[in-house]
């Protein structure tokens, strides 16, 4: 059966491109069915688009007049949800992306949004100060928190006469990105995936901590594609600023010592391992009870090493797959490498963090495996969603080869 793509065409100059997109993915050997807004027929014509796909191009919430019964009309959305496997939208105007963020359904393509459960794919294109707006950002990144994938704009000369970010993908590249998912991929089916993300945070009195500069955005986004691939995932996270993904299992901690407490807890639930939260590395024993007042005098702190958590999964982890982190700032995979041997994990990510836009509260990444077999990978810069199926991707490999030698 064909990949059945449904296409909401946006508003903007770019809704000519979404024809091209439409060639790309029919002779991907994909059926597709447009939807468009209302504002996107004011650049190009329903019949345009049908005549590509040879189907009829839904462009309202409620059929005309005479067309259809009002029954019939009042649920397609929900029949179109149910009838395709990916829902991708060229362009994505901010407008768009704004409804999709907050949950609004104005029209037939907001609603089918809402109605979807399957794999979003999202083309933004707009002006550059607009792509650039917080406000765009914000949406951008809570669409991605969804696991929803953003095929980034480009950069160069936009219709409105600036020169920058905001242009939409070429279709032949947003065409990739649909054809080469696998909608139906569910490779970790059976699979309970144990995950931590996110800081610790070490009480130094009731208003004062020690913690670090994790966002938790590397451990969603493996918790998110875990889930998509069919895994029961239960993610310990400490605070951070995410909403949960979606299908995922939240355990809130703050300390080290409630995060040794949660992960011991499902331990035994667990089939796969994946430790991908900054623990403070130490604590205060007996924080006081009352604000310490600040003073004219020097303060010592005596602490005192955290759990070693990883270590202790390393004894305790049996035939399950262990996978740790190592964020370093120099000699990375040597660190990653000494982590795997001498806390027993079968793979270490080892990245620098160092890096200017890479790393903590970032949104990309690049990522080196050291892996229990010898091999070790490069993953280039990429979005961190991108790096979390690369990373489940060389995960399964990785237990292959380990059952293969055992």
């Amino acid at each position: 059966m064909p990949m059945r793509v449904a296409l909401g065409v946006g508003g903007g100059i770019a809704a000519y491109k979404a024809a091209e997109l439409v060639r790309a993915l029919t002779s991907g050997g994909a059926a597709v069915q447009v939807v468009m807004t209302d504002s996107a027929q004011r650049f190009i014509t329903p019949l345009t688009f049908a005549a590509l796909t040879g189907r009829k191009v839904i462009t309202s919430l409620f059929s005309s007049a005479g067309d259809e019964d009002t029954l019939s009309s009042s649920i397609e959305h929900i029949r179109v949800a149910q009838e395709h496997d990916i829902l991708v939208v060229a362009p994505a105007t901010a407008d768009l992306m704004a409804q999709f963020s907050h949950g609004l359904a104005r029209d037939f393509l907001t609603t089918l949004y809402l109605a979807f459960t399957g794999p979003v794919v999202l083309a933004p294109a707009m002006n550059t100060n607009m792509w650039l707006h917080p406000a765009t950002q914000d949406n951008c990144k809570v669409l991605e928190s969804r696991g929803h994938i953003i095929v980034s704009p480009g950069d160069g000369p936009l219709a409105c006469g600036m020169v920058g970010p905001g242009r939409m993908a070429e279709p032949m590249q947003i065409a990739e990105v649909v054809l080469s998912h696998n909608a139906s991929k569910k490779d970790l089916d059976g699979e309970t995936l144990l995950l931590t993300a996110g800081p610790t945070r070490e009480a130094l009195d009731p208003v004062r901590f020690i913690s670090n500069h994790s966002s938790g955005k590397m451990g969603y986004a493996l918790a998110a594609a875990a889930a998509r691939r069919g895994a029961r995932v239960i993610l310990v996270s400490g605070p951070v600023k995410l909403p949960p993904p979606d299908g995922v299992q939240i355990v809130q901690v703050e300390s080290a010592a409630q995060m040794r407490a949660a992960v011991l807890q499902h331990l035994d639930a667990s089939t796969i391992i994946i430790k991908s939260a900054a623990v403070a590395d130490y604590h205060l024993e007996n924080p006081p009870k009352q604000k310490v007042k600040k003073t004219a005098a020097r303060l010592s702190l005596d602490l005192t090493p955290t759990p070693d958590i990883l270590a202790e999964l390393g004894r305790k982890k049996g035939g399950r797959l262990l996978i740790g982190f190592a964020a370093e700032t120099s000699n990375m995979v040597a660190e990653a490498r000494r982590k795997m041997e001498t806390k027993n994990c079968d793979m270490v990510v080892g990245n620098l963090v160092n890096q200017a836009g890479l790393g903590f509260d970032s949104d990309e990444n690049e990522v080196t495996l050291v892996m229990r077999t010898g091999e070790t990978v490069q993953l280039p810069r990429a979005s961190k969603r991108a790096i979390a199926e690369s990373i489940l991707d060389h995960l399964l490999k990785l237990r292959l080869a380990l059952y293969a030698s055992s």
